[in-house]
């Protein structure tokens, strides 16, 4: 089909081609310049300014700093077996006073001396050269730490490690609880018997809670004349 013909003297407007419009072009990052190990230095830090001593306080007085608490010391711990804290002298009213000797701490010297007079020397032998007990009483609970500690104070009056001149009158064993002793301990007790005199105190409920007993064991009776003294409880032995 044949396009019409258009003559010369009619005028035709020629077409709007429209134009898209500029399409805007995303902004384009540029990296940062990558410094090399040698340009960049480290620089070190700066130091704290300390704190003014006026800073914080009106008209320039000096900053109250705050108070450190101080912890205390902790408790000495119980010495061992003839290292006291200080070697002080146990004297009596005499030398012929009977000196106890605990075998390790909380054996029962207090409540002992308490009953039946006498010194308390400690855990250590006394020195009758320095005007201490000559005659003694080593105590020590029933207990297997108790029994290992007795142990181990008569191995070293046996072994010489003693002053001189101490008479030892007995070896008193405290019962740790109520109630008869397991076989092991009942063995301990039988060696022990074989190198001194042992003399066993029942346990006393009093004692447990710092009292006085009313009534004392018998046990006490023997006790008291082996070391010749008298029984200053609130009533007799039962």
């Amino acid at each position: 089909m044949q396009p019409p013909h258009v003559g010369h003297g009619v005028g035709v407007a020629p077409a709007t081609v429209p134009v898209p419009a500029a399409v805007s072009a995303p902004p384009v990052h540029t990296a940062a310049p990558v410094q090399t190990a040698a340009a960049t230095a480290v620089q070190p830090a700066a130091a704290p300014h300390a704190p003014s001593r006026t800073s914080g306080q009106p008209g320039g007085q000096p900053a109250v700093q705050p108070r450190t608490r101080r912890l205390s010391a902790a408790p000495a711990a119980e010495p061992a077996w003839g290292e006291p804290r200080r070697p002080r002298t146990a004297r009596g009213r005499s030398r012929n006073e009977v000196g106890w000797v605990k075998a390790h701490g909380g054996a029962g010297v207090t409540s002992l001396v308490e009953v039946l007079g006498g010194v308390d020397v400690g855990a250590r032998w006394p020195d009758p050269a320095r005007g201490e007990p000559r005659r003694v009483v080593l105590v020590g609970r029933t207990s297997a730490r108790g029994l290992r500690s007795v142990s181990q104070a008569l191995g070293s009056l046996h072994d010489g490690r003693a002053p001189q001149g101490l008479e030892l009158l007995a070896v008193v064993l405290v019962a740790d609880a109520p109630g008869r002793l397991p076989l092991g301990l009942l063995r301990r007790v039988r060696v022990l018997r074989s190198a001194a005199r042992v003399q066993r105190v029942p346990w006393i409920p009093a004692w447990r809670t710092g009292g006085n007993p009313k009534m004392l064991p018998r046990q006490f009776d023997r006790l008291a004349e082996l070391v010749g003294s008298e029984l200053y409880a609130e009533g007799a032995a039962s």
